[in-house]
């Protein structure tokens, strides 16, 4: 699962670099049609269809845990309490949905959003398991391990943990098929009733909050998932690390995904808001870098272009070249982003930088943190987003 993981994230990372470009001159071209054009109806399906593209690369850096979440303390009482009407309307009419709780629940810290799209894509997927229809129990307990859980390869440490149980009465899981319901694009349904990426992401978010998850079935018994996840202890605070990821879901009639998607907003034709400033843009991308320099220079800044690190610090080894921002992928063949910065700052001291990644900022967290006055850019971005946030860092550096 590790290996799968590493190599769909390094695909994700690959196509938001291809879904940048894309999206990036489809905003550019945008400024240049209005609503009444012939082509202006063609642009927006291109952009359109782009935004799709994202939320499915959105789902396998889920599943790498490469995305961001935005954790707090989440009473999964309230949680399931808030989602019930909807749970109840995805399940339909010939499905029973019955929630219930532990009295002495625990919080836990979790992503409320993404964590409400665990439960939904659990419940779709029970409910699709019962086609003649059935029970769906949804239930809370609280578990103190005394000792570490050794299951299906996971070991799961001693502590207190709040489970997740969400039971069916289906057709079951085969033997053969438990160990790869959690894999990207695996799946049992019939071609175009899901992505196969739905139980993926569950594993994703799960695992990205500090969790586990099980799955007990067998063939004509129904499933259990059961998930762990350590209890929030307000007193001691003792936190297991969560970092990153992004929902999904595995079924045309669930609710929309929450993910990073292109701006859906037709680019504003601002007036130009640079005063000639220069900005040194290094990304070894052709496409990428092709649409980022058009971009800032139509917005009236001067760009000098590097597709390397090695080649950016030439540049700046030339004195009557003054640069008054860097704008960097991260990753990069030979030196990546963080690391070439930190030597052109020892040269251009002051300068701001914003950094650019098809991976989310919590992955370089700790590096980038350690660079002063640099600011990260989530690729896929449109065009509006790279122009807000090199006016920012231009602005405050003035």
């Amino acid at each position: 699962m590790q290996a799968v993981g590493q190599l769909a994230g390094g695909v994700a990372h690959d196509f938001n670099n291809v879904l940048t470009a894309i999206s990036g001159h489809t905003d550019l071209l945008l400024l240049r049609h209005d609503q009444g054009d012939p082509d202006f109806a063609d642009i927006e399906q291109i952009r359109q269809n782009t935004n799709r593209a994202t939320a499915l690369v959105g789902q396998l850096l889920a599943f790498s845990r490469k995305q961001s979440l935005a954790p707090e303390i989440v009473d999964l009482r309230d949680c399931l309490s808030d989602l019930g009407h909807l749970l109840n309307r995805l399940v339909g009419e010939t499905v029973r949905l019955r929630i219930s709780h532990d009295p002495d629940l625990m919080p836990i810290r979790a992503d409320r959003r993404q964590f409400e799209q665990v439960v939904m894509n659990l419940v779709v997927n029970a409910r699709d398991a019962m086609p003649d229809g059935g029970l769906v129990q949804v239930s809370t307990k609280m578990v103190d391990l005394q000792t570490p859980l050794m299951r299906d390869r996971a070991l799961v440490p001693e502590g207190r943990y709040v489970t997740l149980e969400v039971r069916d009465q289906g057709t079951g899981i085969a033997p053969d098929k438990r160990d790869k319901i959690f894999e990207p694009f695996y799946t049992t349904k019939e071609v175009g009733k899901g992505t196969g990426l739905g139980l993926s992401m569950v594993y994703g978010i799960v695992k990205q909050t500090g969790g586990y998850i099980f799955v007990d079935s067998e063939l004509g018994q129904g499933a259990v998932f059961t998930i762990y996840c350590p209890a929030y202890d307000a007193n001691s605070a003792k936190l297991r690390p969560s970092s990153a990821t992004i929902a999904a879901k595995d079924d045309a009639s669930a609710p929309p995904v929450t993910t990073a998607v292109v701006a859906a907003a037709k680019p504003s034709k601002a007036p130009k808001k640079g005063q000639g400033e220069t900005i040194l843009l290094v990304e070894d991308e052709p496409p990428v870098r092709a649409f980022a320099a058009r971009a800032l220079r139509l917005r009236g800044y001067q760009v000098e272009e590097a597709e390397s690190a090695e080649m950016a610090l030439e540049k700046l080894r030339d004195p009557s070249l003054h640069f008054d921002l860097f704008l960097s992928d991260v990753v990069m063949p030979g030196r990546d982003g963080p690391s070439w910065v930190r030597e052109a700052l020892t040269m251009r001291p002051g300068t701001r930088v914003v950094f650019m990644s098809g991976y989310a900022e919590d992955v370089y967290q700790k590096t980038l943190g350690e660079i002063p006055d640099s600011v990260f850019l989530q690729k896929p971005f449109a065009l509006a987003e790279l122009l807000e946030k090199v006016d920012s860092q231009i602005k405050a550096s003035a």
